[in-house]
């Protein structure tokens, strides 16, 4: 996916994703240990794993995480903010080219990541490291487009002054698409609701944080914040909008 430089496209946008995107529900770590008997014991390989989000929901639970994420600014940013888990490390490296062993790990996950991803060379490489009966789970934050008005107000403003969002959009994975991934491999899927209150200032931060929100400087970036101020007045409710997702997650074994 070079050319939307799926590696480099947050790196000036770390802070924003860090302090305003969404985390991942706890029924969704319930679902893999009641499902599968994922437990404390199971290494871990979180790939793409940007900011450190979803490898802190593993850490919190006891894992021993390695984040593989090529971007060198969002990498940092997981180093600092989880640096006080001895069971952690980030390391450089892709999707394809994770740079880890051999059969070393039990469970490999993808968050909100597999967009970006060569597919195949994925498959190839999540097989090479995972231990024999390890799974892969990958899930994502489906943003709901649909059923408030401010929702389908948001919508419409990403593809109103979004710099390429039909692209990316065009990329986002889908129950089918995962499925066939899986093949054979596949061992369950799930979903589960999720979302944030924001205030004006959190949803700002919440839009700055998408790769194809325009930037300060922009042309289109002024138009857009004063299109998502008047979004925000009209439909906040005591100060806040509702932000809905549907967190859906697919696991099992990479066929």
């Amino acid at each position: 996916m070079s050319e939307l430089r799926s590696t480099a496209r947050f790196g000036d946008r770390v802070d924003d994703y860090v302090r305003y995107r969404p985390d991942y529900p706890a029924a969704l770590l319930d679902w893999l240990q009641r499902e599968f008997g994922v437990d404390a014991g199971w290494e871990v390989a979180d790939i793409g794993a940007g900011t450190g989000i979803s490898s802190r929901l593993f850490l919190d639970a006891g894992h021993r995480v390695t984040a593989v994420e090529p971007n060198a600014p969002m990498r940092a940013a997981a180093q600092r903010w989880l640096q006080g888990f001895e069971r952690f490390r980030a390391i450089d490296g892709r999707a394809d080219a994770t740079g880890l062993d051999d059969a070393s790990v039990d469970l490999v996950t993808v968050a909100q990541a597999f967009h970006w991803f060569d597919e195949e060379a994925a498959r190839r490489e999540f097989a090479r490291i995972l231990r024999r009966g390890g799974l892969v789970a990958i899930w994502w934050n489906s943003r709901r487009l649909t059923g408030t008005r401010f929702l389908e107000g948001y919508e419409a403003l990403l593809r109103a002054f979004g710099t390429d969002y039909a692209s990316v959009a065009e990329r986002y994975a889908d129950d089918a698409r995962m499925r066939d991934w899986f093949g054979a491999g596949l061992r369950g899927s799930a979903r589960f609701e999720h979302g944030q209150r924001l205030d004006f200032a959190a949803l700002r931060g919440r839009l700055l944080s998408s790769s194809y929100a325009p930037p300060a400087g922009h042309p289109r970036h002024a138009p857009m914040l004063q299109a998502l101020r008047e979004l925000f007045d009209s439909c906040a409710e005591q100060g806040a909008v509702s932000f809905d997702y549907d967190t859906r997650i697919f696991a099992g074994q990479p066929a």
